[in-house]
């Protein structure tokens, strides 16, 4: 009897927090779609931008970035997957947000987070990135961001603070993520999965790290309200759990 009572606990609390994810999802209303790429508000001055990589082993799969803007200043996180999607969403930060992008931020080596790198460039937009993710993406003969930071990185966008945190291997060995305080909205990218989602892309993943990277993470920040990760639907902090469980199994 106590053990049904366990696995009705359990059921019930998945299809809360799955209840509580639709929830926060649908409060998210997108405000510019093409068929390349697609932009949702988040947030007052946060949008999520999602461009499509085709690939041989999982299709033609969604990848998220994050914008935040404020006071006409914009802070982008992963470039679109290529130069032609990135002009696109360089364009629609400049004329509908009417904000200068003070720096694109690749979160880590993969296409999905600097294949556009090449195009902020041409715009003079200034790129930071992890010193790992330069050294790797100099090995690789991949677009090659311009400034480096150890560890963490606190930025201003207009008045208001980004944060920019390595907390261990997970997905690969440079990943980061981006948090935004004034809103509690955090950027996990390819270090956090969606809800039910599968491990993906673990060519250069760091399984055995995964776990504590993520517990890192939040300790760091208890007070995260909204999590995009790198692929599929945003949602809260369950986020950062599911993903705990996925990586520690």
């Amino acid at each position: 009897m106590k053990f049904i009572q366990t696995i009705l606990l359990m059921f019930l609390s998945a299809c809360i927090c799955s209840c509580s994810s639709s929830k926060n999802q649908s409060k998210h209303q997108i405000v510019y779609q093409s068929e390349t790429l697609i932009i949702t508000k988040i947030s007052p001055n946060v949008y999520q931008h999602t461009s499509f990589l085709q690939t041989e082993s999982f299709g033609n799969v969604p990848c998220n970035g994050m914008i935040v803007q404020n006071n006409s200043e914009a802070v982008v996180f992963d470039t679109p997957v290529n130069d032609e999607i990135s002009e696109e969403l360089i364009l629609w930060i400049q004329q509908d947000l009417k904000s200068n992008i003070k720096a694109v931020i690749p979160t880590h080596f993969h296409d999905d987070c600097l294949g556009g790198l090449n195009q902020f460039h041409k715009h003079h937009i200034p790129s930071v990135a992890f010193f790992k993710t330069i050294e790797i993406a100099k090995e690789k003969q991949l677009p090659v961001p311009q400034e480096h930071f150890d560890e963490s990185l606190e930025m201003t966008v207009g008045n208001e603070r980004v944060l920019i945190d390595f907390f261990g291997e997970g997905h690969t060995k440079d990943n980061i993520v981006g948090y935004f305080p004034s809103e509690k909205i955090l950027f996990g990218g390819c270090l956090i999965k969606e809800l039910n989602a599968g491990k993906g892309n673990l060519e250069d993943a760091n399984e055995k790290d995964w776990p504590q990277t993520v517990k890192n993470l939040k300790a760091a920040y208890p007070e995260i309200k909204t999590i995009i990760p790198g692929h599929g639907m945003s949602g809260n902090n369950s986020l950062l759990d599911y993903t705990i469980r996925l990586f520690s199994k």
